[in-house]
């Protein structure tokens, strides 16, 4: 025991190495040398040294500071009044605009991601939005959009062959070769059982909002861009909220043949 030098030695001290043989030898150690007993996960160890509880140790240290540092974040958030108020003017201001904008809590990826803002000098929305063009499996992601550019001025750096991007060209060529007229912008129905998953066709001539009048959405807008020569297995609901036509009409062929069946 290097406190008493009397005994033999049953415990070390995590912080300072010290060893001691009883519970009184260690108290006295701690007033004597100022020491708390509890290890220094961020003392230095040499390679030579350095064990598999070492990094176990370090391990875990890195686990206790990243779920520490994302708890800090989430409370200020979450307790911050202007996150608040900027929430519920956005909502606000999309419900006078006859848009049912949705904001999940605080943790979530799509909310996290989230950039849109008002602005109140120009009364216009600066939305995020994402672009998904499913024939290539590519995304994109649009930061500060104004509400009044049309659709097809958004999609141009895209699938225009002259003024998109190179690199985007050349990823997005199945796009870009097509005519126009066979490009369709799809938003999904938000609200509908999994099993019964449909989309709104939108108007590419018309601006963001005239677009987003009407519609449910979930922090921001997300587009499917497909084409209509190539096979997609999703459903399109007609302008008045009714199912296709192609398919009421299968419908309605079998159930008369089973009828004169």
């Amino acid at each position: 025991c290097e406190t008493c030098s009397k005994e033999e030695a049953k415990y070390r001290c995590p912080r300072c190495m010290k060893y001691s043989c009883s519970l009184l030898c260690v108290k006295k150690h701690k007033l004597a040398l100022n020491c708390n007993g509890v290890r220094d996960k961020t003392a230095f160890i040499s390679v030579n040294e350095f064990t598999d509880l070492n990094l176990l140790s370090d391990y875990r240290f890195l686990e206790d500071v990243g779920r520490a540092a994302d708890a800090a974040a989430r409370r200020c958030i979450v307790h911050s009044p202007a996150t608040k108020r900027l929430l519920y003017c956005l909502r606000n201001k999309a419900r006078g605009c006859n848009i049912k904008l949705k904001t999940l809590p605080v943790g979530f990826t799509k909310r996290r991601e989230n950039s849109t803002t008002f602005n109140s000098v120009e009364n216009k929305f600066y939305w995020h939005l994402k672009l998904i063009f499913p024939h290539c499996h590519a995304e994109y992601t649009l930061k500060g959009v104004p509400d009044d550019k049309t659709l097809a001025d958004i999609l141009k750096p895209y699938i225009d062959p002259v003024e998109s991007d190179p690199v985007v060209c050349q990823r997005l060529k199945i796009y870009t070769a097509s005519p126009q007229s066979d490009v369709r912008i799809l938003m999904k129905i938000k609200n509908r059982n999994r099993n019964s998953v449909r989309y709104n066709e939108l108007d590419a001539s018309r601006s963001l909002l005239d677009n987003l009048k009407g519609k449910v959405i979930i922090e921001y807008p997300t587009f499917f861009v497909v084409l209509k020569t190539l096979k997609n297995d999703m459903v399109v609901l007609g302008q008045d909220g009714s199912e296709p036509v192609e398919n009421s009409d299968s419908e309605s062929s079998s159930l008369s043949s089973v009828e004169e069946g």
